[in-house]
């Protein structure tokens, strides 16, 4: 017999990879380039030339046992070394090699993070708006996801309702900063009072409140904002990371969970993550990957394109009348659609071929998502619809 829960999931399927079908469709019909996809968060921009030299010449310089081989459960030792070494220079902290665990992508990462730190009935919350797919990742571990609703009018912490629904069956707490979908950076005065609750408390319900860090955009950070260490203000932090939008590598699935080395039990916790791994099959990323992005630790494709993006639709949709916080980082905006059903909205969108994510299962009904990584010319020339479809819909 099938499992239910799975075969119930197919009628729930993901309403952006649903709007990216469509876009992929229509773009069969009309020509891709006339498609406004603002579905989906693939990035746009290359890879950045070192990657593709470092992995030219380990395919041409080294043993391919070593670039093909398994790699050892926690990750390669050099690499996570390397890594460690990274995070020290950057952040301060003093990560060692006993604090990494080399992942498979962000999203591995969080499979092992959340079963580090809870058992089936256990909560974790979120803050909305949220990624969808955060449902999945926890609620499929036993544990529950619970969503604490928006502050819309910066999209920091709702920390009335965060102490309100913090009890003491709350385990963990997922932050994901800069966030998607909103673009905004958590600031540190933001940082500083969440940390001063879950130590609040973590003593007062004698067991440790963890904090979970998503940081796959860490490097997507906009000119003049200050994008804090999420793992400077907490010692219980766990640090969850992705270089698939840093270096434009989403489809070799490579990242890293980094224990705060101040957390108690912390090599502990990274030697769990090798046990957990055997279990959920996200084991030994593949070892070429690993090595190829310890060289280039310190480097990013060309980000810049996405600021330049995010100004152009920020300019106009504000020109336009639509109310938006401004994002700090990442590649989307999140704006209030121009009517209280942000799905009646998105759907009227699709006549002007504008592919636009409804909020409600972000955690927000009555705002959109815009993820902008496309080409600056496509954008461009997107604008003249987005134009139309308000003039035309709106009167505006």
């Amino acid at each position: 017999m099938l499992v239910q829960k799975y075969k119930d999931m197919l009628s729930g399927k993901s309403v952006i990879r649903q709007l990216s079908e469509f876009a992929t469709a229509r773009g069969k019909e009309i020509g891709y380039e006339n498609v406004f996809d603002y579905s989906l968060g693939n990035p746009s921009v290359p890879v950045p030339q070192e990657f593709t030299d470092t992995m030219i010449h380990m395919l041409t310089t080294r043993e391919t046992n070593e670039l093909h081989g398994y790699s050892p459960s926690l990750g390669i030792t050099s690499v996570r070394e390397a890594v460690a070494a990274s995070l020290e220079k950057r952040f301060g902290l003093p990560y060692r090699k006993e604090h990494i665990f080399m992942a498979s992508g962000a999203a591995g990462a969080l499979a092992h993070a959340f079963r580090l730190v809870t058992e089936p009935g256990d909560e974790i919350l979120t803050f909305a708006p949220f990624f969808p797919e955060y449902h999945p990742y926890v609620d499929l571990t036993g544990a529950v996801l619970k969503v604490v609703p928006p502050d819309t009018e910066n999209f920091q912490i709702n920390f009335d309702m965060f102490e309100e629904m913090l009890t003491e069956k709350v385990m963990a707490v997922l932050v994901n900063t800069p966030n998607n979908p909103s673009g905004v950076v958590y600031s540190a005065a933001t940082l500083k009072r969440l940390a001063a609750l879950l130590s609040q408390k973590s003593e007062e319900y004698g067991h440790t409140i963890y904090l979970i860090s998503d940081e796959p955009y860490r490097e997507i950070v906009f000119a003049g904002v200050e994008a804090p260490c999420v793992s400077a203000f907490y010692d219980n932090t766990i640090m969850c990371y992705s270089f698939s939008k840093s270096l434009s590598l989403p489809g070799e699935r490579i990242g890293y969970v980094a224990i705060n080395p101040n957390c108690r039990d912390a090599e502990d916790m990274v030697n769990m993550c090798g046990q957990i791994s055997r279990g959920i099959g996200h084991n030994c990323p593949p070892s070429i990957i690993q090595l190829a992005v310890a060289e280039v630790l310190d480097k990013t494709a060309d980000l810049s394109v996405y600021e330049t993006n995010m100004n152009l639709i920020y300019r106009e949709l504000t020109e336009l009348g639509f109310t938006c916080v401004k994002p700090g980082g990442t590649f989307y905006i999140f704006p209030k659609a121009l009517e209280e059903d942000a799905k009646v909205f998105c759907q009227k969108a699709l006549k002007y071929d504008l592919i636009l994510v409804p909020g409600d299962s972000f955690g927000a009904p009555g705002y959109f998502r815009m993820a902008y990584c496309i080409d600056t010319e496509k954008v461009e020339r997107s604008l003249e619809a987005l134009r139309r479809f308000v003039r035309e819909e709106y009167g505006r």
